[in-house]
């Protein structure tokens, strides 16, 4: 089988915007590949933060990605500074990684302008990203269309190492390829900005079902859909976009015509939406509660998934150190 890498932060509970970007098409992935999902911490911690809240939020997004359907059976699913390799990788990659390429990454820019002080952890965010991904000589990275500069880095680090340290003729780290998620973007709630709970826009997965009305009733729909008889676009439609995501197809082509005919109006277009995110979510919210009501297997999964991912990454720092002097 191939090999698949992919990451996500702990930030607690996921909300619909990472289940659609990211996890729903990793749940449809690990049965295909051999698949390794790692809990970014190490990632997390470039920005201010509790330690305290940050072992929750780690514990938080064990249970959502299991509840949404992440099977460790089937896959690897491990917390990243479970694996010391990780960061002893990324060292090795600063040695190799040009600064100009860490400036001009896109999100370094974007976060940096946002800060007085500038952490090297954020510049350097990219470097340990691509020792995630090389330390399991990962072939695919399922990435949405935002990380995949990132990847281009990834790639470039995987050719300077080989191109000084492999073999001749023989490259060492695979150049990993993206795999693309099927899900387009999906924008906040408010229809300005992509979904972010820093940003409030979002509906968490495990929300309890009042809550996910009393977001989504106000949720932005078509603008130049003023009055409740004025025709609308739906392609333009931020919450006709979430049912092509939650609704079946026979749904979705309904409610591209009611909008278009103005047979509907905006609320009752939201009620059947909340419906179809009904169906979908509450079995998943069942399965989180399942989950937190034996947090001792939690445990033991996270453990087992690191053994796996260490005696793998364990080999690929032996090789590494080998083929570099070092001993």
């Amino acid at each position: 089988m191939p090999r698949i890498f992919s990451g996500i932060q702990p930030s607690g509970e996921l909300h619909i915007g990472n289940y659609l970007g990211a996890v729903k098409n990793w749940v449809a992935l690990q049965r295909k590949y051999e698949s390794f999902f790692c809990i970014v911490d190490y990632h997390a911690i470039t920005l201010p933060y509790e330690p305290a809240d940050l072992r929750q939020r780690t514990r938080d997004m064990a249970i959502s990605l299991i509840a949404a359907g992440i099977d460790p059976s089937a896959c690897t699913l491990f917390v990243q500074s479970m694996v010391p390799e990780h960061t002893e990788l990324a060292w090795i990659f600063n040695t190799v990684t040009p600064l100009g390429e860490l400036e001009r990454q896109t999100q370094f820019k974007e976060k940096s302008g946002r800060q007085e002080s500038i952490a090297a952890g954020l510049l350097n965010y990219p470097v340990l990203q691509a020792a995630d991904i090389l330390l399991y000589k990962a072939d695919l990275v399922p990435v949405g269309e935002d990380q995949v500069q990132h990847l281009e880095l990834s790639r470039e680090i995987a050719r300077r190492w080989n191109a000084r340290f492999a073999p001749e003729g023989s490259p060492y780290f695979p150049e990993p390829k993206p795999l693309l998620a099927p899900t387009r973007r999906i924008m906040g709630l408010d229809g300005q900005a992509k979904m972010s709970k820093s940003l409030g826009n979002t509906i968490g997965l495990l929300e309890d079902p009042k809550d996910v009305w009393e977001k989504l009733r106000p949720a932005v729909t078509d603008p130049k859909r003023v009055r409740r008889t004025d025709p609308g676009t739906p392609e333009i439609c931020n919450i006709y976009h979430l049912h092509q995501a939650f609704s079946p197809a026979a749904t979705v082509e309904h409610v591209a015509v009611q909008c278009r005919t103005a047979g509907w109006g905006c609320i009752d277009c939201k009620k059947v939406l909340f419906e179809s995110m009904e169906a979908e979510l509450r079995p998943i919210r069942e399965r989180a509660a399942e989950v937190r009501a034996h947090e001792n297997e939690l445990d033991e999964i996270l453990a087992a998934g690191a053994a796996r991912a260490r005696s793998i990454a364990a080999e690929t720092l032996r090789e590494v150190k080998h083929m570099m002097g070092l001993t």
